[in-house]
């Protein structure tokens, strides 16, 4: 009964009030305007749900689409284009700009994959890339300090997008499979080879690779739970529209197997953990059915519908799932009311967002 009262009050795109007692909280995300062709930012996020404000703390107007962010251990972000982007930046917890590198400037073809994230020991940085002229994956090492690239590993794979380093501080990849040409439009899709791959974390050596049965299933973004399973959302790149909304959207890794959930139509935009002491397991938004949908443990053969909201899309989880839509920030818990604010402004959010440290 709760989880369709939850339905309910979040369907469509009501602003609804915000809970209490949810603390405060920064936000880096990437957006543009909600006209087609505005331009495109990087920026800071202040939300306050005792106060039911939400307002714009830092922003960065930057060249082409960005796609993945990751929080820094003093409060800033790091911020890296999607392909073919070629940017990297950091940005200071005042959304000032603090350090930026194009790519092009290095001296291995390369262009970046969309995603960035820092070592267990945080000294590096690891970055998806793909060889501009064989069209293979890499893994880029950097200088966390720097930005300077410090080695080049292969990603085993084509089109690799999102990485994330588990416990024992080696890093697990999607590479999507997806093969594209150099104005970035998919090509071959008989020919896709996407894959779930985990590599050495200080030597690049491969550990072991994992496959969906399904070869039209792009392995796109990643996101572990409390329990150390990692969620995996997938695009379905089929030929016919039918296979594609039967197609799931979720696959859940343990480590040993890799297993695809059915639903989701085939789309997650975006996907993160929710904690244990929510109900664990993971949240996955699907932005043109306007859906986000739960995935537990403790029924693990199917996901729940937990939201109805307008172009949902970006998550993240920070006192709940946040949920970022047309109209602006949702918040859900599966024990709690509820709660939503309005963007400061007309802004479409891009496929992440993230909590950063106060």
């Amino acid at each position: 009964m709760q989880r369709r009262h939850l339905l309910a009050l979040l369907a469509g795109s009501a602003v609804l009030p915000a809970h209490a007692d949810a603390p405060p909280l920064r936000l880096g995300v990437a957006w543009r305007g909600a006209a087609e062709g505005s331009d495109h930012h990087v920026g800071i996020l202040a939300v306050d749900w005792a106060a039911r404000t939400l307002r714009i703390a830092g922003q960065l107007r930057v060249p082409t689409r960005p796609h993945g962010l990751f929080g820094e251990p003093d409060g800033g972000l790091l911020a890296v284009a999607l392909r073919p982007g070629r940017w990297l930046l950091r940005l200071a917890p005042d959304g000032s700009v603090r350090q930026r590198i194009d790519i092009a400037d290095e001296p291995l073809p390369r262009r970046f994959g969309g995603h960035v994230v820092a070592s267990a020991d945080g000294t590096r940085l690891y970055t998806t890339e793909t060889d501009t002229h064989s069209g293979g994956g890499r893994i880029g090492v950097r200088d966390a300090s720097t930005l300077k690239k410090l080695d080049d590993w292969d990603s085993h794979g084509v089109e690799p997008h999102q990485l994330l380093v588990d416990r024992e501080g080696h890093v697990v990849l999607a590479n999507g499979g997806i093969w594209r040409d150099r104005d970035d439009r998919k090509i071959q899709l008989d020919r896709m080879d996407a894959s779930l791959v985990r590599v050495h974390g200080g030597s690049g050596e491969p550990l072991g690779q994992w496959r969906p049965a399904d070869p039209r299933l792009s392995v796109r973004h990643l996101a572990w739970d409390d329990s150390g399973l990692l969620g995996v959302a997938l695009q379905a790149e089929h030929d016919r529209a039918a296979d594609k909304a039967a197609a799931p959207a979720l696959a859940v890794w343990d480590g040993r197997t890799l297993q695809t959930v059915p639903g989701g139509n085939g789309y997650a935009g975006d996907i993160t953990g929710v904690p244990a002491a929510g109900g664990g397991g993971f949240v996955i938004s699907n932005a043109f059915r306007d859906t986000a949908w739960w995935w537990q443990p403790s029924a693990a053969d199917r996901l729940t519908e937990v939201a109805q909201l307008q172009r949902a899309y970006a998550l993240a989880t920070g006192s709940g799932v946040l949920v970022a839509a047309g109209r602006g920030l949702a918040r859900w818990h599966p024990r709690e009311a509820p709660a939503m604010l309005p963007w400061p402004e007309p802004m479409a959010l891009d496929n992440h967002m993230v909590v950063l440290r106060s």
